[in-house]
């Protein structure tokens, strides 16, 4: 990793180039952070002006994001899906989390979550507050989804199960959130879980107001158990979801930047305009 004397190049362009050749080679994969811009200007024998230069360079190709406090990552690029669990756990290191989740039942949640806070009763990883805000439907109204197959109609015994279900994950995650402040393994720990009158069509997950997760719920046809009964229904399929990752960097111009902003302002709105608690 050297600035070659003879090419016409500038060095921040050469400095790019070698960064985006282990970027485009997955030598560095999607994800992984680079090096510091002390340890790149030792490496590379130039100025931090240097790789600040070819930083952003990077940045404005859209192969590299730049967390303040944190460091310069490779973009999980938004044409790739890519996994949730890693980053919930990575949220973990900060000194306050926060997580938005709108979705149905909260299930990939309730699992992302178990080894983060393993390591946090491990003495692992240590934040100050963790704060969670769940969103879900309303499922003690009729909705649109999910619906008996045969007839395209609601069906209260079928929404009952989805809710026991839904309770589950949701009350799972305050369970076990709430347990690190009862430990006194943090200073302050709350889930809350309101649900609104709509059918969910996607599940979005936003992380310390950086990262987003979105994927759309595939529609399936779905046989449960209904009493001693099987019934077939049209399901939204959550395991079947792909979810892609978007982040916000220094620009809060950049595509990312508004992604999470625009995420947050829906989350929010809906949370303080038409959704109510959850009843149990």
């Amino acid at each position: 990793m050297s600035i070659d004397p003879e090419d016409p190049r500038p060095p921040f362009q050469q400095v790019a180039a070698s960064l985006r050749a282990a970027i485009l080679t997955r030598k560095l994969e999607p994800g992984n952070q680079l090096p510091s811009g002390a340890e790149l200007a030792k490496a590379y024998g130039v100025a931090r002006m240097t790789i600040q230069q070819a930083i952003r360079l990077l940045r404005d190709e859209g192969l590299v994001v730049s967390q303040q406090g944190r460091g310069v990552f490779v973009r999980e690029r938004t044409s790739r899906p890519v996994g949730l669990r890693p980053h919930i756990e990575r949220a973990f290191s900060a000194k306050n989390v926060t997580i938005d989740f709108a979705g149905f039942g909260g299930e990939t949640l309730h699992g992302a979550l178990q080894e983060p806070l393993d390591k946090v009763r491990e003495g692992r990883l240590s934040p100050e507050s963790v704060r969670i805000r769940i969103l879900v439907p309303d499922l003690s109204a009729p909705m649109g989804l999910p619906v008996r197959a045969d007839t395209l109609s609601d069906d209260p015994e079928v929404r009952k199960r989805m809710r026991r279900i839904m309770l589950r994950y949701t009350q799972g995650i305050e369970d076990v959130v709430h347990e690190l402040e009862n430990l006194g393994l943090v200073q302050s720990a709350t889930v809350k879980t309101r649900v609104y009158s709509v059918a969910p069509m996607f599940k979005l997950y936003i992380i310390n107001s950086q990262e987003a997760f979105f994927g759309y719920y595939p529609v399936k046809e779905n046989t449960v158990p209904i009493g001693k009964e099987k019934v077939e229904i049209f399901d939204l399929m959550g395991r079947d979801a792909t979810l892609f990752h978007h982040a916000a960097d220094e620009d809060s111009e950049s595509m990312g930047s508004q992604y999470i902003a625009q995420s947050q302002m829906w989350f929010d709105s809906i949370w303080e305009n038409v959704s109510r608690e959850r009843e149990e």
